[in-house]
């Protein structure tokens, strides 16, 4: 089959690789119509800290089930699903909990052994999912391909750092980034209730996308002014970090109110970040990190799509065919496209 693998130098290439089979009977081997590149695909590739050169990237994916092992009772053959964009059995004590991403059997897709055990990735023409029942997810009549691939992953962050941060109805929400992951928190923040979105974003394309969705668009070194002016200086109730690193998250405690909440949903490459413990304390501050999840939280985010009330279609994605994805990752890179949808 084809595929998208890491060619090295940060680099990817299109490649034929063998076709996966099932290893286990929990198994199930999907053919793959719907593939994406992310942030976080572009993270690896250029950190590639266990990405061997030759793997298969990928982790967002909507497809067709080709087969499935003899241990799977969930899904059936011709089933349309989407995938989680990492394992879990579905039945330790840490899944049963509805916390999927502490499982010991987590393996993240496409990312080598970034996150545990390498499995090969999605941008491809068939992907194989272990504990198939728990990490496919059906797709409903109604919910189009380019909507169902931001289940997985992309939505699925968005979306839950805003029930980490739990805001409550009228509060302030501030994000900090304005890529594929800040633009669908903003929206996701405005469907469960919030008066204000502030989206902060250099990138003034960026910046409109979220005005024209209803969000307030300002660049950083404007932000403590607008959320100054809409919360009459207190700061907002919760700030969400979609960028990692130390510079998202001092941008966020630098918008946050006392006694607020801020919430990192950004992939972190440091291994240390200067806590401002003093203020912390003081101002009883909240600090939650929070990673995506379509296992737990498929139901809820179906609905959002179902009920027209967050349409991830706006953020304009790029359609681009397998052949052309090395040039979709130059382009994400270069900030010269939001996001790339692929089509197997």
């Amino acid at each position: 089959m084809r595929a998208v693998v890491f060619a090295g130098d940060g680099r990817v290439r299109v490649d034929t690789v063998p076709d996966p089979v099932l290893e286990s009977p929990a198994d199930a081997v999907v053919r793959v119509r719907r593939a994406a590149v992310c942030g976080t695909d572009l993270h690896c590739v250029a950190h590639p800290a266990g990405l061997p050169e030759g793997f298969v990237l990928g982790h967002e994916f909507v497809g067709e089930i080709a087969e499935i092992g003899a241990g799977v009772h969930v899904h059936r053959p011709g089933d349309l699903v989407v995938g989680a964009d990492y394992t879990a059995c579905g039945t330790c004590w840490w899944c049963r909990h509805g916390d999927h991403w502490e499982c010991a059997e987590r393996r993240f897709f496409g990312t080598g052994s970034a996150f545990g055990p390498p499995l090969p990735g999605a941008q491809a023409e068939l992907v194989r999912v272990p504990h198939a029942d728990t990490v496919l997810h059906p797709v409903p009549p109604g919910v189009a391909l380019d909507a169902a691939i931001f289940l997985g992953d992309t939505l699925a962050t968005g979306y839950a750092a805003v029930r980490r941060a739990a805001p409550c109805p009228g509060d302030t929400v501030a994000v900090v980034g304005g890529g594929p992951v800040g633009q669908l928190t903003s929206l996701a923040a405005q469907a469960c209730g919030a008066g204000v979105v502030v989206l902060v974003e250099p990138v003034a394309e960026r910046r409109d996308l979220a005005a024209r969705e209803g969000a307030l668009g300002t660049e950083p070194d404007t932000a403590r002014e607008l959320v100054d002016r809409v919360t009459d200086g207190r700061g907002a109730d919760v700030v969400v970090d979609a960028v990692g690193g130390p510079r998202g998250l001092d941008t966020a405690f630098g918008l946050v109110r006392r006694r607020g909440t801020v919430v990192s949903v950004g992939v972190h490459a440091d291994p240390a970040w200067e806590l401002p413990v003093a203020r912390a304390f003081t101002d009883e501050l909240c600090l939650r990190f929070v990673v995506g999840d379509l296992m737990r939280d498929a139901d809820e985010l179906v609905g959002l799509l179902r009920s027209g009330a967050v349409d991830p279609t706006v953020l304009g994605a790029d359609i681009v065919q397998l052949s052309d994805v090395p040039e979709a990752y130059r382009r994400m890179a270069r900030r010269r496209s939001l996001k790339s949808l692929i089509t197997v």
